[in-house]
């Protein structure tokens, strides 16, 4: 923090002032500036980590880093729109829709990208920005609420379960074109995961079924995110 009580931002086009960025952790993200639109890319690395800290050696995001992040972002004058680049086996439901929700409710143009996989929460986190893409070699998994560790075996269990699947499943249908008939059939599959229910969709697959809008890369991406930033201006 310089004398005038501004912050200086750190990215990979060096150091620039910001009075909103918090001092927080290294999250991956940097700032990609084209013609005075800055773009923030963050990311999305690991599982998610919730409530519960994960074991040594474990790659995470830790939601309690992204979350005040993006608010950030919202804030930023500089900040024009958001990448959201993901590479996620899932992890804690709830932090994981946390941050999807607060991406969804975000007035920027935000765009998200799936490079290797966006599995089980990942899922809601990749519909949850203004448009999606996702590469042709990338997977996403989808599949039904589980947990690990002891359960108490009453129905409220499973009414509970039950319960937050539907907050899932009514996110993914209201920031994305697939159908909740198309997407229950997906989670009740058994004939392509061991020991387990669920479907592993292709980037091509996922857009198909309109989960994703667009299979396309980091220029794809980037080029997209323009479009909306430069319509947003006009």
């Amino acid at each position: 923090m310089d004398e005038g009580g501004k912050r200086t931002e750190r990215g990979s086009g060096g150091e620039r002032e910001s009075g909103i960025f918090p001092a927080a952790p290294d999250d991956g993200g940097v700032i990609a500036s084209e013609d005075g639109e800055d773009i923030y890319c963050l990311t999305i690395i690991g599982q998610i980590e919730g409530h519960y800290l994960l074991g040594e050696g474990q790659k995470a995001t830790k939601y309690e880093h992204i979350i005040p992040r993006l608010a950030a972002i919202e804030e930023s004058r500089e900040i024009r729109g958001m990448l959201m680049v993901l590479n996620t086996m899932g992890g804690d439901v709830e932090a994981g829709l946390a941050i999807a929700e607060m991406v969804a409710s975000m007035s920027k143009p935000t765009v998200s990208l799936v490079l290797g996989g966006g599995h089980s929460i990942g899922v809601p986190l990749a519909v949850s920005a203004s448009r999606s893409y996702i590469v042709p070699s990338a997977t996403m998994t989808v599949h039904p609420v589980r947990i690990s560790g002891t359960v108490v075996g009453v129905p409220q269990t499973y009414y509970y379960f039950n319960r937050m699947q539907e907050r899932i499943l009514a996110f993914i249908c209201a920031h994305s074109a697939a159908s909740e008939a198309k997407l229950r059939e997906l989670l009740l599959r058994t004939d392509q995961i061991a020991t387990d229910v669920g479907s592993i969709l292709e980037g091509r697959e996922a857009v198909e079924i309109g989960l994703i809008d667009e299979v396309g890369g980091l220029s794809s991406a980037l080029a997209g995110l323009r479009r909306m930033i430069r319509g947003e201006k006009n």
